[in-house]
């Protein structure tokens, strides 16, 4: 059969050559008919929280914080509709900090394709850097007893709001709510404890997972040390069409946003397959091998033991180079010797949380990577560089035998399967 993945900017058809093929994909949502009447009614009628315009008056300093280029929230159209709402508040009151957490800075380019022309012209931006201290105000103690530090735009705003989007997320359970704050304007010290081997490694730090997760326990204790006095979520469908508006009180927001992605974004399998065709997601989140773990740890949900991961992501930003994450994956040998380090005590380094995700992937399965990405460089990492899909299918299905099944995640992680006898507990 064809199937379409979706990679960089476009789709790449693909022929998987087998009888028996699972496509796992979201449950089809339209996108809603008016976007900016929904989102008027979002923020005029919020969950939990007064109306916004009345919550910010014309003379306090308000702090908006978006997520990167990695994430795909229409800011563009979104940014607009709020400052639309805020008509009242002019825009040298308004402070955009792009929340970047440990990532790259984007550039002046990106961050005006990123806002829309119009907001970049007339409105502040500025890029979090987790490593400048000087950027920095202390907030409080973290959620495990150190000092916090948060953007000093973030700190001295007279109010603030987050922007997100609401998807599965590998770690946190679910994306959105205070992750838009934490870690996104955070100290590097901070992001670096928050990620420790041992909330990593938890069983509940996962897809769909919320309570009694200790990485979302994290999020929402040092996120909410300032008061968020708006939240703006929004789910979203494959075209980034804009499915349903979350807004108001973060934590009730949030919660109610999640429920309503976990039914339409998470598949139950009965039966692990040996062979997995994922993908990343396709542009944004596709431009490094650093994202498309994520790809690959929603394979890892139901590959068997010793199977094939084929992740297709455009990694066009290559590992990425900032951080310790290509390092650490050349320094050590195996996946085993990876997570000995990492698992050791006192050990402590940048990117360590996904290189641990990485290597418990590469101790289940083979992974075998479909990218821009040099096929020496992929040799380097303990990945397979492969240039043709279909022909790695059946050169496996030609190993393990012609009727083995195969599974295929046309929108990797925007779609995230769980064995059915292990269910997901939200």
């Amino acid at each position: 059969m064809e199937t379409q993945l979706q990679y960089g900017k476009g789709d790449l058809r693909v022929e998987v050559p087998s009888s028996d093929v699972t496509v796992l994909v979201p449950k089809p949502e339209e996108g809603l008919p008016d976007e900016a009447a929904a989102f008027r009614e979002a923020v005029r009628n919020p969950i939990g929280s007064a109306p916004l315009r009345d919550l910010i008056s014309s003379e306090e300093r308000v702090a908006v914080v978006i997520p990167d280029i990695t994430r795909a929230l229409p800011r563009e159209r979104l940014l607009p509709w709020l400052f639309e709402e805020l008509s009242h508040v002019p825009p040298e009151n308004v402070t955009i900090i792009n929340g970047t957490g440990s990532h790259r800075a984007n550039t002046d380019e990106e961050l005006a394709a990123m806002v829309g022309p119009e907001v970049f012209a007339n409105y502040r931006i500025v890029n979090h850097d987790a490593h400048d201290a000087a950027t920095m105000e202390f907030v409080g103690e973290s959620y495990t007893g150190r000092n916090l530090y948060m953007n000093r735009e973030y700190v001295e705003a007279d109010r603030r709001i987050v922007m997100g989007f609401i998807e599965p997320h590998f770690m946190a359970g679910f994306s959105g709510g205070y992750k838009g704050i934490f870690p996104a304007v955070a100290d590097v010290d901070s992001i670096m404890d928050y990620h420790r081997a041992s909330v990593i490694g938890h069983a509940r730090s996962t897809w769909g997972v919320i309570e009694e997760n200790p990485t979302q326990d994290q999020i929402r204790y040092n996120g909410s040390l300032l008061p968020v006095d708006f939240c703006i979520n929004v789910t979203l469908n494959r075209s980034h069409g804009i499915t349903g508006f979350y807004c108001g009180d973060v934590l009730a927001a949030h919660e109610r946003g999640c429920e309503a992605n976990k039914a339409t974004t998470m598949v139950a399998c009965e039966r692990e397959f040996p062979i997995v065709v994922t993908t990343n997601g396709g542009y944004p989140l596709d431009q490094n091998l650093y994202q498309a773990v994520k790809g690959m740890s929603a394979a890892y949900q139901i590959v068997a033991e010793g199977g094939l991961i084929i992740c297709a992501a455009r990694c066009n930003d290559g590992f990425p180079e900032h951080g310790n994450f290509r390092k650490m994956l050349l320094e050590y040998p195996s996946p085993e010797a990876m997570l000995e380090a990492i698992n050791s005590p006192g050990f402590s380094t940048f990117d360590q949380w996904q290189v641990q995700l990485f290597a418990q992937i590469l101790q289940r399965a083979r992974v075998a990577l479909y990218s821009e990405i040099d096929a020496q460089a992929v040799r380097s990492v303990h990945l397979e560089p492969i240039t043709d899909i279909t022909a790695r299918i059946s050169e496996e299905l030609e190993r393990i035998g012609a009727d083995a099944p195969v599974a295929v995640l046309p929108e990797g992680p925007m779609t995230v399967p769980y064995l059915e006898h292990a269910p997901i507990q939200a």
